[in-house]
């Protein structure tokens, strides 16, 4: 028989096997981890007609003549390139972006896979859905998820507290009370008479016994007012007393014959440099300033800071003096202690009373506080101040007893509240802490700033709940300082233990953590509000398997309802030194081969293993578009070796037609 007959034979079975081939592919197109396989030609044996010869003695090389005996298929290839993922939303839909394979175990034997469509069994194992067979970790056991159990729960012992503490001071602040005007010391206005005479005759100035003198004063800059002194009828004299008596009976103004001198001494009532004193002679009258020589200057008084000293100042001192007290007259005292407690006393002036000095004064009055203190200030002010912070109710009013000589005008020192008492500066915050059996506790934490700026926190539980033998309200964590960067300082030196004892709990030991010195991570001392709170507790209670997640290594990991994450398996991630070398056993699964190479278990996402993906499976890598075009190249090859059978055919047609 020809030899074309043969050769067309056996193209027209390789392209029938290559066309077998690209059947399956299309056919999987749409299996999920579906590898396509590819088919590769190789030509058959050849007839040598005539042997290749080289060149020798002038003749010429000349090249071998063949014909060649038909195809076969050389191989048929698996081809392991990545698919397309589809998302699925499954936990255990599981696709691996990259190299490697799922490890499969039924019955004894291994096979393994690309397709992690992967559920628990009765028994809580993994297992494969399609087939049944036992999922393996990377030690090549049966992977078994405890999904059941409870999570135990944990006590705390360790408190993290970060935030702002704030760095402007608004507490802890003590009451204090202010006069509305500072105390002064002064002297009044005055006028002394040129002439020290006891006795002065009208004649001198060309009067006649009867008639009178007279002058006009004019005080604090105020309406003129008249003094009128007639002489003796007889002798027409007029007496330096009744010129003074005559001067006393004007407004604001006093007079007296100095004993010493004999002079007509004339003074405004009020001390200060506001007060002045303006003697004018009379219009068409004997002129009573001509007769003892009263200088028509004006004259005023003055006034200074009250003195540091104030057992020198005199309370007839003071410029709010309006007229000068004498002994036994009585100022009354009335307000309120810082717990509110009325104070009512009377303070009585004089050597024999309760003393005349703003010293004594000031004395007698600190006597009725028991909580605050009577002071007079730097600025000169009579001040009230509490001596501890917080609110407080302190009230301080002065009056005159009505039966007075003197008086002063206690309304220029009405006193008002200067600073608000107010406690310390506080920022709160509260946490849960879990016990030994896992029951969640609310405690809070409370900062106070302490009056030298350091920082205490009290540690607070409902009442009934426990006790808290360390860190509660009397003996709080103390000394909590900051530098001028709002960094904490000397926190090694700080005792941050809380000891709570919970009802039927044995105590507990919890750690506050504030941060690092130097460090702005944790707790700060910034010119922001307050903000500091817990940012967390190492405690928890039980809790019920509430989810599952798959990592990229192939870790299953079980969250539960306490917020905690625990590891229930591992996955373990096959690899090949030859993945060709595989063979296809069907159910998407290959087995080892010899020349596959020794299956290598490990975890995803390193070296050669892909990386693990949860809630997606792995497309076919089949391209329809390439299949159909090698479809088309398949069918062409199998009919260009039908039409040489058919060629063939008929030669030997017209061979036999020659007989």
């Amino acid at each position: 028989m020809p030899a074309s007959f043969y050769s067309a034979l056996s193209g027209m079975r390789s392209h029938q096997q290559w066309i077998d081939v690209i059947g399956n592919n299309l056919a999987n197109q749409n299996t999920p981890g579906f590898k396509k396989s590819r088919a590769t030609f190789s030509d058959n044996f050849s007839q040598n007609f005539r042997y290749a010869s080289g060149p020798n003695g002038g003749q010429g090389g000349m090249n071998p003549t063949q014909i060649g005996y038909g195809v076969s298929i050389g191989s048929i290839d698996k081809s392991f390139t990545q698919g397309a993922l589809t998302d699925t939303g499954r936990v255990f839909d599981l696709a691996l972006e990259g190299g490697g394979f799922f490890a499969l175990q039924s019955q004894g034997s291994r096979a393994f896979t690309r397709v992690g469509a992967f559920g628990l069994d009765a028994a809580q194992n993994l297992v494969d859905q399609g087939s049944g067979a036992n999922v393996l970790d990377p030690n090549g056991s049966p992977i078994s998820l405890d999904v059941t159990s409870l999570f135990p729960p944990q006590i705390t012992t360790e408190v993290t507290m970060k935030g702002n503490l704030p760095a402007v001071v608004s507490g802890p602040l003590a009451e204090a009370l202010g006069a509305n005007a500072a105390f002064f010391v002064g002297t009044p206005a005055q006028t002394r008479s040129a002439s020290t005479a006891a006795t002065y005759n009208v004649s001198t100035l060309g009067g006649a016994p009867g008639d009178v003198v007279s002058m006009e004063v004019i005080a604090n800059g105020g309406v003129p007012q008249q003094v009128v002194v007639p002489s003796d009828a007889v002798t027409g004299e007029v007496t330096a007393a009744s010129i003074a008596a005559a001067i006393n009976a004007l407004q604001d103004v006093t007079a007296s014959v100095d004993g010493g001198t004999g002079e007509i001494v004339m003074t405004t009532d009020r001390k200060g440099a506001s007060f002045s004193l303006d003697v004018n002679p009379p219009a068409g009258a004997f002129d009573l300033t001509q007769l003892v020589g009263f200088s028509t200057t004006l004259t005023s008084g003055s006034e200074s800071a009250i003195p540091s000293d104030l057992s020198t100042v005199d309370i007839n001192g003071l410029t709010g003096n309006l007229s000068e007290y004498v002994d036994g007259d009585r100022i009354q005292l009335v307000g309120e202690d810082t717990d509110g407690s009325p104070i009512s006393a009377t303070f009585t002036y004089g050597a024999a009373g309760d003393g005349t000095t703003m010293q004594d004064f000031l004395a007698f009055m600190n006597t009725y506080y028991s909580d605050a203190e009577v002071t007079v200030d730097g600025s000169g002010r009579l001040a009230v101040t509490a001596q501890s912070a917080g609110e407080a109710n302190l009230l301080l009013s002065l009056t005159d007893d009505p039966a007075n000589a003197g008086r002063s005008d206690w309304n220029t020192y009405a006193m008002s509240v200067t600073t608000d008492g107010t406690g310390p500066d506080t920022v709160t915050t509260s946490t849960e802490v879990y016990d030994a059996a896992g029951v969640a506790h609310t405690v809070t934490m409370r900062y106070e700033r302490q009056s030298d700026l350091t920082w205490n926190l009290y540690a607070e539980i409902p009442e009934g709940t426990g006790t808290i033998a360390l860190g509660g309200a009397g003996n709080p964590i103390t000394g909590l300082t900051f530098s001028s960067d709002g960094s904490p300082t000397g926190l090694g030196s700080v005792d941050n233990n809380i000891r709570i004892e919970f009802a039927g709990q044995p105590a507990q030991d919890i750690e506050v953590d504030f941060g690092r010195d130097g460090d702005v991570e944790g707790v700060t001392q910034f010119g922001s509000d307050g903000t500091a709170f817990v940012f967390d507790q190492n405690g928890f209670g039980d809790g019920e398997l509430a989810n599952l997640f798959v990592s990229t290594t192939g870790t299953i990991e079980g969250f539960y309802s306490n917020g905690q994450t625990r590891q229930l398996g591992q996955l373990g991630i096959v690899t090949f030194q030859n993945d060709d070398g595989l063979r296809a056993s069907g159910n998407n699964q290959f087995e080892e081969t010899p020349n596959s190479g020794e299956a290598r278990f490990g975890t995803g996402d390193i070296r050669k293993a892909g990386a693990v993906i949860s809630g997606a499976l792995e497309n076919s890598n089949v391209d329809t578009a390439e299949q159909f075009v090698r479809l088309i190249e398949a069918q062409r090859g199998y009919q260009a070796n039908a039409r040489v059978v058919s060629a063939q055919d008929e030669v030997l047609a017209e061979t036999v037609n020659l007989i």
